[in-house]
């Protein structure tokens, strides 16, 4: 058995934009108790994570590391078709990931106590990003 579902998230630009209350949603009106939940985001200059959800400074933190390992505007790159943040954007969503999967236990995600899910939005503007969550039993 499985289910699916999609939905679109609007992202006010570079950061991370949380999702947990949508996933959770998905999961829930699946009926499937006990299974595996995949979360996929469709785009290539986004990413999704698992990230701890009480204090906001964490993830302030990761973007500040990340913008620091993959600075906008290197001249290294030669993709720089929509800025300077287009090819750096795309090496960020490569070095985290496109999907994640959650055991899914009593028709919820088993999460830890502060962990929640995030797309993490790599371009400077924002975007409306689609997910998929499947689940499976």
């Amino acid at each position: 058995m499985h289910y699916t579902s999609t939905f679109v998230v609007s992202t006010e630009g570079r950061g991370t934009h949380e999702i947990t209350r949508g996933v959770q949603e998905a999961v829930a009106a699946s009926n499937i108790r006990e299974g595996l939940c995949n979360v996929f985001i469709h785009h290539t200059s986004a990413s999704l994570i698992i990230s701890e959800n009480a204090d906001p400074d964490v993830r302030r933190d990761l973007d500040a590391f990340l913008d620091r390992l993959v600075p906008d505007g290197d001249r290294l790159y030669c993709h720089t078709a929509e800025g300077p943040d287009d090819m750096p954007a795309h090496v960020k969503s490569c070095l985290t990931q496109p999907s994640i999967s959650i055991p899914v236990i009593e028709s919820r995600c088993a999460l830890g106590t502060w962990q929640g899910i995030y797309v993490w939005e790599h371009r400077r503007r924002g975007h409306r990003r689609k997910v998929s969550v499947t689940v499976v039993c």
